[in-house]
């Protein structure tokens, strides 16, 4: 992977906000005191009048957002994750959600590879959050060319939607100019007959590792990139758990109500299958290097590998 360009899905959201705002007038980012961090600086230079520092307030910044979209705007207000789905849980529910407002939340910073700002600050319990909200989309994009795609079909979007970006520099695995993103339909990165692995963001790259790790054992994988945890593409899920007749999830989430939540969810009732969920099993985060952390939490090509052996 050392020699794949690597690109943090923040920078890309920075970078498609200023290119989206430049073909669209409607568009308002708000942020909370974290510009420079979330990357809507760079819309903030572009275009200062349409952009607002609301300060460390996400519930009240998800109220201005409410308020913006009821006029007509299409919002994306940014924070780290744990901010914009923690601390303005109630206003984005209740202004934004259920009113099914224009607003599209922009949250980096996601998962335990923020690192060295630790668990305060390092968000596992985000899709869990969102996917409850009745008519929430949910978008956990894998790399830069994914993220710009998510972003441009968030903005298309009509309803609310929750935008799941990282801090750390990750693997660029989709070629642009192959790559095309459709909302609510996951992607088959590997045809494989014995197992299914199903991931979501950073882990995509990271499965697609594992699965070459069980290739020399023998072992076929199937990977799916879910870019879009809610809606689930029930379809694909239903269709590779009927083939391979075992299936496991891998997020840098908690194993409760995150990706791994929504594929059991699906195949209990559709297409009983054996589920074996990869995440972070119920504890908090820690201070210290992404990749350390990555590798800690067996959420690595290798710690998942073996999390997959230890069930065959």
């Amino acid at each position: 992977m050392s020699e794949v360009k690597k690109i943090a899905t923040r920078e890309s959201y920075g970078k498609m906000l200023a290119e989206l705002g430049a073909e669209h007038e409607d568009i308002v980012v708000l942020d909370a005191d974290l510009a420079g961090s979330t990357k809507t600086g760079v819309f903030q230079k572009a275009f200062p009048d349409r952009f607002f520092d609301i300060g460390i307030a996400e519930a009240n910044m998800a109220g201005i957002a409410a308020g913006l979209a009821a006029s007509g705007k299409t919002v994306f207000m940014s924070s780290f994750a744990m901010f914009a789905s923690g601390r303005a849980w109630e206003q984005v529910r209740n202004s934004i959600g259920y009113p099914h407002l224009n607003v599209k939340i922009g949250a980096s910073h996601a998962g335990i590879s923020v690192g060295e700002d630790g668990a305060t600050h390092q968000c596992v319990e985000d899709i869990a959050l969102m996917r409850v909200i009745p008519g929430m989309v949910v978008l956990s994009p894998s790399d830069d060319v994914e993220a710009r795609a998510a972003i441009r079909a968030a903005y298309e979007h009509d309803g609310p939607v929750y935008i799941r970006l990282g801090r750390l520099a990750v693997p660029v695995i989709n070629d642009e100019e192959n790559y095309t993103f459709e909302m609510g339909k996951g992607i088959v990165l590997r045809e494989g007959t014995d197992l299914t692995i199903i991931a979501t963001g950073l882990c995509v790259a990271e499965a697609l590792g594992a699965a070459d790790m069980l290739a020399e054992q023998g072992i076929s994988a199937e990977v799916i990139n879910i870019h879009t945890i809610k809606p689930l593409d029930e379809e694909l899920v239903i269709a590779s758990a009927k083939k391979t007749g075992r299936v496991f999830t891998v997020e840098e989430h908690s194993v409760i109500g995150g990706l791994g939540s929504a594929v059991c969810d699906c195949l209990s009732e559709k297409a009983p299958t054996p589920v074996k969920k990869i995440g972070i099993y119920d504890v908090f985060g820690e201070s210290g290097p992404a990749k350390e952390l990555i590798a800690k939490y067996k959420l690595d090509a290798a710690g998942i590998c073996e999390q997959i052996k230890e069930v065959l």
